[in-house]
């Protein structure tokens, strides 16, 4: 089969590496523009672009995929399927239907839970059991198209969002190409999303993981890994932001005392660990990232004076 592959981040190389593995003729990859990243600002390719251009493939990088020169660009490839995933626009009903038979995405939930962004780290910060992907039929409606595939899993109590994406994304790669195996053989059944039982995942931003302590443990646990390691949930203590990762939920001892306020440190200790207070109970902070200095274990931060008992996450 002729695949037109479109991808950006880490999460589409395993499915692109798949079909090639396959023996389907990936055309061209379509991928997002070089972008300005780090300190330097340097010129950044994208992982699908890196895959793509090790592999020989050709790579098309529009700002936007739409316009008469575009359709006639990718129209000459004759691809028989456009195979999307994470590539980060909407594409216009003309693209979608160019392909002869049509166009296809991996998408990271089970739909139609959680349509949008970023399903990988809601699915963790709203407590889902079960995560899994879905290999759909694109329609111009976001993520709303008929299910062709759909490949469940149970999610760990302590999994974190970049650990899912990893393993969402090798799951997508295998659910992708059993999907188009039972295209190719005539097969493949397409079902209707109940679209009133729909929920929806929107991209999170810095300010949206910003940690408030008065929610309770269990709440604050599931935010912290679910933005971990993007956009990384984050409080300040003295002024400064510290990012925070890796929590858990501390069993409650016997009462000691009036409860402390949120975000109250109760133990700072390099051997015992850090505890927080929260809103109902308290949480285990198990690596931090203060500003300017890198990702590190929490009791390497106590243990350079960067936190001590009494002080107050805000």
């Amino acid at each position: 089969m002729r695949i037109l592959f479109w991808g950006t981040p880490e999460f589409a190389v395993p499915s692109l590496r798949a079909l090639q593995e396959e023996g389907h003729a990936v055309v061209a990859v379509v991928t997002q523009p070089d972008r300005p990243a780090g300190r330097g600002r340097h010129l950044r390719e994208s992982p699908v672009k890196r895959e793509a251009e090790k592999e020989g493939i050709p790579v098309l990088q529009p700002d936007k995929p739409r316009g008469e020169a575009f359709l006639h660009e990718i129209a000459a490839m004759e691809p028989d399927l456009s195979v999307v995933a994470a590539y980060g626009h909407i594409l216009t009903d003309e693209v979608l239907a160019l392909p002869r038979l049509g166009s296809v995405n991996v998408h990271a939930s089970l739909l139609p839970a959680l349509r949008g962004a970023a399903p990988v780290n809601w699915a963790i910060i709203l407590g889902h059991s079960h995560s899994g992907v879905t290999i759909m039929r694109m329609v111009r409606e976001l993520d709303a198209g008929p299910i062709l595939y759909r490949v469940a899993t149970p999610l760990p109590d302590d999994i974190s969002a970049g650990e899912l994406y990893l393993m969402l994304s090798e799951m997508g790669a295998t659910a992708l190409i059993e999907a188009l195996a039972q295209m190719e053989a005539g097969v493949l059944e397409e079902s209707e999303q109940e679209h009133d039982r729909a929920t929806f995942a929107p991209k999170l931003a810095r300010d949206d993981a910003r940690v408030d302590w008065a929610l309770e443990a269990g709440e604050l646990d599931r935010w912290i890994r679910g933005c971990d390691p993007w956009p990384a949930a984050w409080s300040e203590i003295d002024e400064h932001p510290v990012q925070i990762f890796r929590s858990e939920v501390v069993e409650e001892g016997p009462e000691g005392g009036p409860p402390a306020a949120p975000g109250t440190v109760l133990l700072a200790d390099a051997r015992a660990g850090l505890e927080v207070a929260t809103g109902n109970g308290r949480l285990r902070i198990g690596e931090v990232k203060p500003a300017g200095k890198g990702r590190m274990p929490a009791s390497a931060w106590i243990a350079g004076r960067g936190v001590t008992e009494g002080d107050r996450f805000h």
